[in-house]
């Protein structure tokens, strides 16, 4: 082995889009709380015309670093130009950071649906926590999170408490019978105690409901700043299954879909 430290840095996907924009308005403060770098990704082609369009991607990415400043003073920026696929690219990359932050469209992805392909493969596919920046993050608002595993409680709780909000936790049940909703609400209990002892900064409010749909039940609280999930599919392109799509779909603040090993605290030394 080299010994050399894995690289931590923050990455958004940057490309001509107002969407990666927004991406960028929401991980430059999270570099910042992490105390790492902010990794401006954007993906070129290797054709003809290869010379042309990655000057301008530079000049797009010049402009990405000065929204990521305006949004976060002081937090450093690093632009990285690659060509190739966008997914493929961006699920290598996610082994050697902390976290993908992508806009809900670009990169390739498609334009009119109501989740961009790239953002959606990507998500199934990373080997890292990736957030889908889409609608509005509530500022004060609360961290949402529906499964309480070992993976996504240490992401949403971290996320909690370097922003200083409460953390919703979201239980929902398909079928009812004497006694259920008491069950639900024990077990959720349980779940959550033992990262409610390791963060108690955090104030933590229990919600379960009856709810076929539990993408229904997490976009139905009120405020959200971020929901977070977990995720499923070995392989990029891999499901994400009925809940994940649903919110990268249709929720109104970003998604965090947390995969692999949560790595809580600061980045390494060689990213700041």
């Amino acid at each position: 082995m080299s010994g050399k430290k894995p690289d931590r840095a923050v990455l958004v996907g940057v490309d001509e889009s107002e969407a990666s924009l927004a991406a960028v308005r929401w991980a430059a403060p999270e570099a910042l709380r992490r105390e790492c770098r902010l990794q401006l990704f954007q993906v070129g082609t290797a054709d003809r015309h290869a010379r042309e369009r990655f000057a301008r991607a530079h000049r797009w990415l010049s402009r990405a670093a000065q929204v990521a400043e305006e949004s976060a003073p002081g937090v450093a920026t690093t632009p990285v130009v690659r060509a190739g696929s966008a997914v493929d690219l961006l699920v290598e990359r996610s082994r050697s950071v902390s976290l993908v932050v992508l806009g809900s469209h670009g990169l390739g992805g498609l334009r009119g649906a109501a989740i961009g392909s790239v953002a959606l493969r990507v998500a199934a596919g990373a080997y890292c926590p990736v957030v889908v920046v889409r609608g509005r993050a509530s500022a004060g608002g609360a961290v949402v999170v529906g499964v309480v595993d070992e993976r996504v409680g240490g992401f949403a709780f971290e996320a909690a408490a370097s922003r200083r909000v409460p953390l919703v936790a979201v239980r929902a049940w398909r079928t009812d019978r004497p006694g259920r909703a008491v069950e639900e609400d024990r077990a959720l209990r349980e779940r959550v105690a033992a990262w409610a002892d390791k963060y108690p900064d955090v104030a933590v409010r229990i919600r379960t409901v009856r709810e076929r749909s539990a993408g229904r039940a997490l976009m139905a609280v009120e405020g959200a700043q971020l929901i977070v999930i977990g995720g499923r599919g070995p392989v990029a392109g891999g499901p994400l299954g009925s809940t994940g799509n649903r919110l990268l779909a249709h929720a109104e603040c970003p998604v965090a879909v947390v995969r692999g090993a949560f790595r809580a605290g600061q980045c390494s030394a060689t990213d700041r």
